[in-house]
């Protein structure tokens, strides 16, 4: 239906839902829409959605863009069709490449009103999945403070061992993976990443590793089987239990450790190495310059660290993630380009050596985890709730999108700690790792 005539009908009478769709995205949809007006617009055999409850409608209403289909998306209201839930991934695509909405004329938008309903312009309480816009979240402490920010490493990594089992595979590894080739499994790239770190790093038996934010302690164990003393540290405690565990279980505890705690109360220095696999995302741009110096000092002189980080394809955009992102993934998440982690890293007094793009790499990785998480739905909604599971399929589907299309980057960045003469570095004159 084109715009002329759905403006026309909406003089005319009562506008129904997927009227009002067609209007907003100029009369072109090529998604299949059905709502539970028992109204319904674009190509029958389409990729889509249905509206199935009022309450989809006061969400997309009182909150028009991303987050209020999120929510509509999250609790049920609004329901993906042609797609798993575990991975919208076509849907998203379509969506980001087809579909623009525009804001009608305020005759039309009076009209849009009057068929919506007063009472759908009055904010609902968000899905329990969503988390306090930032302005309210001072209760917690001010950004990127150490309350605050255990509070959203929580609220993001305490959902589940048993749900990240399922979604991550046995590597239990959230970073991007390294593909030695385009057919390789996620546990052979994932695998070839921490091999990958560690030759970049130079360790070897009797060396003495700090791994900053370390996850499910992969790195530490992978670096503990090459008889490297490793220390790791991270704000969850689901993560830290889940570590300790397979560090014993492995026969590794002579060798690993992985603390419960903030980066930050690491009184230890003189490590040969230092691994930051996905932390700096959490730490927040204003504490760059102290993040650098702190992992400098826990170095010895000529000793290698590694930082490895979701970034932007660009050093001018504003750091705060989207809405959604922000709102039910990564609370005060925030990400700038390589250039600004280098300028720091070096400001910090750490001269670099290298850095690579992984961005294709984590486009493959959010792939797999996709594959996981619908191959493990039923047993993925029992552990956490549908309404998680959702984000989850969401979230990883939107950022596959994101590197692909260079929205945003994955750089590992690699520098040494030199004296103050320059000097106190013994490497090799080229690179030394493979690929």
């Amino acid at each position: 239906m084109s715009k002329e005539r759905v403006t026309t009908s909406s003089i005319r009478g009562r506008l129904s839902l997927a009227q009002i769709l067609e209007i907003l995205v100029g009369g072109r949809l090529p998604l299949r829409f059905t709502a539970y007006d028992g109204s319904a617009t674009g190509p029958d055999d389409a990729l889509g959605f249905d509206l199935v409850t009022p309450r989809g409608t006061t969400y997309l209403a009182t909150a028009p863009g991303e987050l209020g289909l999120v929510r509509a998306y999250v609790s049920g209201d609004l329901q993906p069709h042609g797609v798993h839930p575990g991975d919208p991934y076509e849907l998203l695509k379509t969506l980001n490449d087809d579909v623009t909405v525009t804001r009608p004329p305020a005759r039309v938008l009076i009209n849009i009103v009057r068929a919506i309903g007063i009472n759908h312009l009055l904010p609902i309480a968000p899905p329990p999945q969503e988390v306090l816009p930032r302005w309210r979240r001072t209760a917690k402490g001010l950004r990127h403070s150490r309350t605050r920010d255990a509070e959203a490493i929580q609220h993001h990594y305490d959902v589940s061992n048993t749900f990240y089992q399922w979604v991550l595979g046995p590597s239990m590894t959230y970073t991007c993976a390294c593909y030695p080739h385009a057919d390789a499994t996620l546990e052979e790239a994932q695998a070839n990443k921490y091999r990958l770190v560690f030759d970049k790093l130079r360790l070897k038996a009797g060396d003495r590793l700090l791994d900053v934010g370390c996850g499910w302690g992969s790195m530490v164990r992978y670096a503990a089987r090459r008889g490297v003393k490793t220390t790791g540290i991270t704000l969850s405690t689901e993560q830290a239990a889940w570590a300790q565990k397979a560090i014993a279980e492995e026969g590794l505890t002579g060798l690993a450790e992985v603390r419960h705690g903030d980066y930050r109360e690491i009184r230890e220095t003189q490590f040969d190495a230092v691994s930051s696999i996905g932390l700096t995302e959490h730490i927040g741009i204003a504490h760059y310059p102290a993040y650098f110096q702190f992992l400098r000092s826990k170095l010895r002189t000529g000793g290698l660290l590694l930082n490895h980080c979701i970034t932007r394809p660009d050093n001018r955009s504003a750091p705060a993630a989207s809405g959604f992102i922000d709102r039910y993934v990564f609370p005060d998440g925030e990400m700038t380009g390589s250039g600004r982690i280098i300028t720091e890293a070096q400001d910090a007094g750490l001269e670099v050596l290298h850095e690579e793009n992984l961005r294709p790499h984590y486009a493959l990785t959010l792939r797999n985890w996709c594959a996981n998480l619908v191959e493990h739905w039923d047993e993925a909604v029992a552990e956490v709730g549908l309404g998680t599971a959702r984000v989850w399929g969401l979230y990883m589907a939107g950022s596959r999108l994101g590197f692909e299309r260079n929205v945003v980057q994955l750089h590992q960045v690699l520098a040494v700690k030199v004296d103050e003469r320059g000097g106190g570095v013994d490497l090799p004159l080229r690179p030394w790792w493979q690929p």
